[in-house]
């Protein structure tokens, strides 16, 4: 028996390593950050539910109740059977699943971790919420999931919806990552936190951006992962039909869907062996350990998740038994800080090892130092409900893993969301210098600068995501708040706008603002920015920062002079004496309305005049850029006087833009985002030539 359970548990890590395709060539670039902020690479056990008499429930707004129903008693003899009959209106209705069944739980073994990966809109939350039965995904802003939900599946409710008798397991947790690039933050803490993970790929589009990224993070985690095949409801002539198995629901299509279907498994399979992976339609994979298995979904009819939840239990009694086994460890992370209508601050956290019980003395990560605090009361949401979703909650004096549990305990106001949990007993100085040296990790992530925006977001963890979203895109930060913004930050922040209007900015992410500071922020200048999507608020802010940056061009729009080098098109003077009209070639920089043209003869600089007209293919444009062939009109001022082609200048001579030093401060100071290498490189060029230092 010992053999076996160590050769199943091989299996875990062999699963990744065996399936990477040894002649693949293409890799994939990993974006996971080297100091996460959660190092959850502990081992993540057990599950068990045990319940006696007298359950009582609490509903938001009625206290801190409590009650004799508990979830795995210290004992660990008592389990929770749920009674298949329950819930009736959670049954798939397309499926035909023997109700007899009974879940055999024990009470030694944990539920597995689930985490559900992915592109932004493959259907990941839709794909939970159809098999919740619920509409998680109406309610997100954007559609796009913004914070991390946890939803709890009891081992009846699995057998119902699949069929599938989980045996030793009590049921299934599963945490839904948000989708977005933007969130990368976010799912990697997710993704830490999983025994077993589904990669949500769109049969339609294929492998994408996210996609690629949630890979390398599984990859690096070594964590097991099923690909979902989604929107197969998409396939053009598809028939559908309610929560059926997929083998019944492709019988059912014509020869062209079969077809389109067929072939769009078979790019996704090619799409995984560039990247290294070997895959194969799960009810043709009889290698699980060397072959990723691909099941065909539907969120929408619901297709397919019999499959899917059955091989999930599959592979986690099979190959994951003995890391499915209860420990005494306490393993717990937060993934939100919330305030709580009726409740105040609590936290929403994933417990996935060990236990908690009322009263425990816990410590946790927070924005003023460790936060040691007692433990009031433990909230479980309703089985099949989210932790992020307002609902009816139970209260319970004992919780063990795995499970997502709300807690409510004094000075959570400051709690760090993405922090670990640890138990405090004897050992208080030691737990705080572990909890310092995660807090030190957590802020160096965050990379700011003397000058840029200030960023608000309400929690940590959608502040990480938000700041390295903006960094990607180029965005300087200068200053970051938690949960609100406060006055002084306002004050510092209009001090910015001596380096750049567009500067003077916050960006609020999912925070509220009070009336009083938003008008300090007005009568001070500085523009305020909110969103409830980071995606949408990092386009307010690029318009706004255009938008300023606009505004100053404009003003000194007559004191810059862009560097440009042309050369006379052969037999294109089609008028020899000022106005000059002429045919140039743009050999370097870019020629622009107004701007003074010359040529150097013998040391000396001969004006031309100014450009006022530039035509492309006879039509009127504002500028011209390398390599184009354009009609130029140049004219002079009267002080100058007319020029002419023959005597000031010649068919072989190169014209250029006439620079000053403040024309070239100009340029520097507010065109810089219009100046490519090449620009640079010939400004450079052009200031020793016109001996300007």
């Amino acid at each position: 028996m010992g053999k076996k359970n160590k050769k199943n548990e091989d299996y875990l890590n062999e699963l990744v390593g065996n399936a990477c395709s040894t002649n693949a060539n293409k890799a994939v670039e990993s974006r996971t950050k080297p100091n996460d902020l959660i190092d959850a690479q502990h081992a993540l056990d057990s599950l068990t539910i045990s319940q006696t008499k007298g359950e009582k429930s609490v509903t938001k707004g009625k206290g801190h109740e409590s009650s004799d129903k508990e979830i795995a008693c210290d004992d660990g003899n008592n389990s929770m059977h749920a009674d298949p009959s329950e819930n009736k209106s959670n049954n798939f209705s397309g499926s035909a699943v023997d109700k007899s069944y009974e879940p055999n739980i024990d009470s030694s073994f944990k539920s597995p971790i689930c985490c559900i990966l992915g592109h932004v809109d493959t259907g990941k939350t839709k794909l939970l919420d159809k098999l919740r039965q619920t509409n998680v995904q109406g309610e997100e802003a954007g559609g796009i999931t913004q914070q991390i939900g946890a939803t709890f599946f009891p081992a009846s409710e699995l057998i119902k919806k699949c069929g599938k008798n989980t045996s030793k397991l009590p049921g299934l947790l599963v945490i839904d990552t948000p989708g977005h690039e933007s969130f990368t933050n976010l799912r990697t803490r997710g993704s830490s936190l999983c025994n077993l993970a589904i990669l949500v790929v769109d049969i339609v589009h294929g492998i994408e951006a996210q996609t690629l990224e949630s890979i390398e993070l599984l990859k690096a985690r070594k964590t097991p992962f099923i690909v979902a095949l989604n929107k197969i409801d998409r396939l053009y002539g598809w028939k559908s039909t309610d929560f059926s198995d997929f083998e019944s629901a492709i019988s059912r299509q014509s020869k062209g869907t079969f077809e389109d279907f067929d072939r769009r498994v078979g790019n996704t399979i090619l799409a995984f062996a560039e990247l290294g992976f070997n895959a194969r339609l799960f009810s043709k994979n009889d290698d699980k350990r060397r072959f990723i298995s691909l099941v065909p979904t539907s969120a929408v009819s619901g297709e397919g998740i019999p499959d899917l939840v059955s091989l999930i239990l599959e592979l986690s009694e099979k190959y994951m038994e003995s890391k499915m086994k209860i420990k005494d460890e306490l393993e717990c992370t937060i993934l939100e800080v919330k305030n709580v209508e009726g409740y105040g601050t609590t936290l929403d956290a994933i417990l996935s090892n060990g236990g908690l019980k009322e009263g425990d003395k816990i410590a946790l990560s927070g924005f003023n130092g460790v936060i040691i605090t007692s433990i009031k009361a433990l909230l479980m949401p309703q089985p099949l409900k989210e932790l992020r979703v307002k609902s009816q909650y139970t209260s319970v004096k004992t919780a063990r893993a795995s499970i997502g549990i709300k807690i409510l305990a004094n000075d959570l106001d400051k709690a760090i969301a993405g922090s670990r949990i640890l138990a405090v007993k004897n050992n208080e100085e030691e737990v705080k210098s572990i909890l310092d040296a995660d807090i030190k990790s957590i802020f160096s992530s965050i990379k700011l600068s003397k000058t840029g925006v200030h960023v608000v977001s309400s929690t940590l963890g959608s502040l990480e995501a938000l700041t390295t979203f903006l960094s990607n895109s180029k965005i300087l930060v200068s200053g970051v708040s938690i949960g609100y913004v406060k006055k002084k930050d306002v004050i510092i922040v209009a001090s910015m706008a001596s380096k750049g209007k567009e500067y003077a900015s916050i960006l609020c992410f999912d925070v509220i603002l009070d009336k009083e500071t938003k008008e300090l922020a007005i009568s001070m200048g500085i523009k305020i920015l909110e969103a409830k999507i980071i995606y949408n608020l990092l386009d307010l802010y690029l318009k706004h920062a255009e938008d300023e940056r606009n505004k100053v061009k404009e003003i000194h729009m007559d004191q810059a002079v862009f560097p440009v080098k042309l050369s006379i098109v052969p037999k294109c003077i089609f008028n020899a004496r000022s106005p000059l009209v002429i045919g140039v070639h743009v050999d370097e920089g870019v020629l622009k309305i107004r701007t003074p043209l010359c040529v150097l003869k013998n040391g000396e600089t001969v004006h031309l005049g100014s450009v006022t007209s530039i035509e492309n293919n006879k039509e009127v444009v504002n500028k011209a850029t390398k390599g184009q062939k354009v009609a130029i009109k140049i004219e002079t001022k009267p002080s100058i006087g007319p020029r002419m082609f023959g005597r000031h200048f010649e068919q072989d001579d190169a014209l250029y833009s006439v620079l000053c030093r403040d024309s070239i401060s100009t340029v520097k100071k507010y065109f810089a985002d219009e100046l490519d290498d090449d620009s640079m490189k010939l400004l450079v060029k052009l200031e020793n030539k016109f001996g300007i230092f």
